[in-house]
């Protein structure tokens, strides 16, 4: 089932370099975690949710056919590390003058 999300993903996307697919296996149902970049995350939930409603679609007839449950989810990561750019610090307060 991972093969086919992650050939899916890969086909809608700009960047299917960057596809990053996770199986967490749970005790009676497997998530698939989806990784793309930020580009692409609006090419995989699609207009109105029809992309990842579709791919939900599939990926649950698959896990039924195998007498099993699956979950997908699209996983967007903190950015941590952050660039010099993006650090904005604001102006030192003054000091009052009397």
């Amino acid at each position: 089932m991972k093969e086919l999300v992650e050939y899916i993903v890969k086909a809608v996307v700009d960047f299917p370099e960057n596809v990053n697919i996770t199986q967490v296996e749970g005790e009676n149902t497997t998530v698939f975690e989806v990784r793309v970049r930020r580009e692409d995350i609006g090419k995989v939930i699609g207009k109105k949710g029809r992309t990842i409603n579709a791919l939900r679609t599939i990926l649950n007839a698959t896990a039924a056919k195998a007498d099993k449950r699956a979950m997908l989810e699209i996983v967007e990561e903190n950015r941590e590390a952050k660039q010099e750019d993006d650090i904005i610090e604001p102006p030192a307060p003054e000091s009052p003058q009397f």
